[in-house]
Formats: structure tokens, C-alpha cells, sequence
């Protein structure tokens, strides 16, 4: 990601200079800068559970070369992720992972409102993990399926769905997911929110899931759910393939004496984020009025072209909209 320039260049470049001096490698992914996972040299698995503590109220101008240094002194860092800005400034706040619960909570204890500049005390403490999301503001058409295969195109690390009817909005669902970590689900938070991704007529939203609610749903009817990955089950497979949709679709137009649709996808515009925004239009031989709309990807994967991954969404789509008209 290249930063803009003029904003806090010093800083920058104190941190380029130390990155060139210690031959430490930082990689910027989605809004976040990563270092180790595990570090050079580290040997075994990862820590276990409890071992991350949440940095927090940073000031946005200082970076990596005064915090990797700062928390490394109270124990082996395993991991240490900074959230960025478009602009190269830091978000506040950051996640460090340290080899023992004892480091971690060494590291609290030294760093607990430690004074990192004058009138700057930063908060350190234990990371929540949080790995739970709510979706909101979804068609009350809107089936398991459907959101099951959109969510495994734009996101990764999603372990379960489920998907509710909304207690404060009428004619609407809302879904839970849960992923496999922290920070699959905070990854897939940003996706969400900043792919610009549509789910029905309605801009969907997304939110940590509040525990009130979570009980609440647990106290209301049955949801409807599955487990996506790691389960017994599975409602939808995760190797789904643009060849598995087009047949759902073929099948439904042969059902209703149409002809196979042909598609057309054209990338107008690419985020900074690396999400790519496809203009499409689908035309059933048949039907009067082809399909077309827009419609946003998110950055690739091995394997899989981007036009070919733009073809499943937009298949779900003709899908959901073809067998409402039909």
C-alpha cells in the first residue's frame, strides 16, 4: 500500500531506516501491518490461547521501530499487528502475541497506562478475541445457501452461519458467523464493510456480536444454521466452483424452457484495498431483459481467476432474482 505523502514523513522514515538496520520484515494486508506469525527463527507451533494483549489510545505517528522494540523487552514476541490508515498514520491501536501467558501478562503489567510520550498513557491489556459477527439488514428472502456461498467468496476462516429472523426490524434476517480467530473475523469485518458488498436491496452491517444479543437470539425460535467448516455437515461445500452455480442456474432455466444465460464481466474500478468492482450483465435467451447491476470481489486467490469469481456472484444473484420472477 503506498502512503501519502507529506503526512508524518519523519516518522516514515525512521521506521523504513530501522526496518533496512534490523532486517525486519513488516507486511500491510487490509488495513493491518504484520509483524512475524511466527517470527524468524521461531520453532513449534503457535502459542496457545490467552497469550495476545490489546494496545490501545497509540498516537497515530509512531510505528513499529519504537513498539516492536518497547514490548519485546518484557518477553518473546510471537506476533505483533498495528492497524493502519489509507494516509500511513496508525489506527490507535494494535495486537501483540507473545510467546507465554507470562510474557503477556508481564507485558500488561509493565505497559498498563505507561507513559509512551508526555500526556500519552497507552491502555494494555488482555485481547477479548472476539471472533463472533452480526449481520443486519438482510432480505427476509435471503436463504442459507445463498449468504453461505457469498460469505465463503469474500471472506476466509468462517467456521458457522446462522441466520435469524431480526428482532427489531419486521420482513428482515440477520446472520451470526463465527470464524476461526480474532483475526479472521476482525479481516472479514473490513471486508464486509469496506467491500461495498450487498446482500438484497438493503446495504447490509456489520458488528461485533453484542452478548445481549447473542442471548437474546439463543432465547428466541430455532435459527436456521450450519457449519461451514469443521463440521458434520456442511450446507454448502467449501470447494463450491463457478461450474457448480451455472449448473443450479441451467437447471433452473431448463425447469422453465430457457436457454443456458451468457455472461459478461468487466472490472471498472479497483479499491485500495485490492477489492475490484465488476460491471456484469446476464442475458437468458428468453426472458426480455437481461440482468445487469455491479457488483465488488475481493482481492484473488490462488486458482481462481477474478472474472471467474465475479461469474459465482453474479450467478447467485440471477439465481435469487430469476426464481423470484419465475
Amino acid at each position: 500500500q503506498t502512503w501519502t505523502n507529506g503526512i508524518n514523513e519523519a516518522s516514515k522514515m525512521a521506521l523504513l531506516a530501522w526496518e533496512k538496520e534490523t532486517g525486519i520484515e513488516l507486511v500491510q494486508i487490509n488495513g493491518q501491518r504484520r509483524y512475524g506469525g511466527p517470527p524468524p527463527g521461531w520453532v513449534g507451533g503457535p502459542p496457545p490461547a490467552g497469550t495476545e494483549v490489546y494496545i490501545a489510545r497509540l498516537p497515530q505517528d509512531i510505528y513499529e521501530n519504537t513498539l516492536i522494540p518497547l514490548f519485546e523487552s518484557v518477553g518473546k514476541l510471537y506476533e505483533f499487528r498495528l492497524m493502519m490508515t489509507f494516509s500511513g498514520l496508525n489506527r490507535g491501536f494494535a495486537y501483540a502475541r507473545y510467546a507465554s501467558r507470562h510474557d503477556a501478562q508481564s507485558a500488561i503489567a509493565a505497559f498498563h497506562r505507561f507513559q509512551l510520550r508526555q500526556g500519552c498513557a497507552i491502555v494494555v491489556c488482555w485481547s477479548t478475541q472476539k471472533r463472533e459477527l452480526v449481520v443486519s439488514g438482510l432480505d427476509a428472502s435471503m436463504s442459507q445457501w445463498e449468504l453461505e456461498v457469498t460469505l465463503h467468496m469474500v471472506t476466509e476462516g468462517i467456521r458457522s452461519v446462522t441466520l435469524h429472523a431480526s428482532p427489531s426490524q419486521k420482513e428482515a434476517k440477520l446472520a451470526v458467523l463465527k470464524y476461526r480467530s480474532h483475526e479472521a473475523a476482525a479481516l472479514a469485518k473490513k471486508a464486509l464493510m469496506e467491500g461495498n458488498l450487498r446482500l438484497g436491496e438493503a446495504k447490509m452491517r456489520v458488528d461485533w456480536l453484542d452478548p445481549q444479543l447473542k442471548q437474546k437470539l439463543q432465547l428466541s425460535e430455532e435459527p436456521s444454521s450450519s457449519w461451514v467448516q469443521g463440521g458434520e455437515s456442511p450446507a454448502v461445500p467449501l470447494t463450491l466452483s463457478l461450474q457448480n452455480v451455472l449448473e443450479c442456474l441451467d437447471m433452473l432455466c431448463w425447469k422453465h424452457h430457457l436457454r443456458t444465460p451468457l455472461f459478461m464481466t468487466k472490472c471498472v474500478q479497483v479499491n485500495r484495498n485490492g477489492w475490484q468492482r465488476f460491471w456484469y450483465q446476464v442475458a437468458i435467451p428468453g426472458c426480455r431483459v437481461p440482468i445487469s447491476g455491479f457488483t465488488w470481489i475481493s482481492p484473488g486467490r490462488h486458482g481462481q481467476s477474478q472474472h471467474e469469481r465475479a461469474k459465482v456472484v453474479v450467478a447467485l444473484h440471477v439465481l435469487r432474482v430469476l426464481g423470484e420472477s419465475l
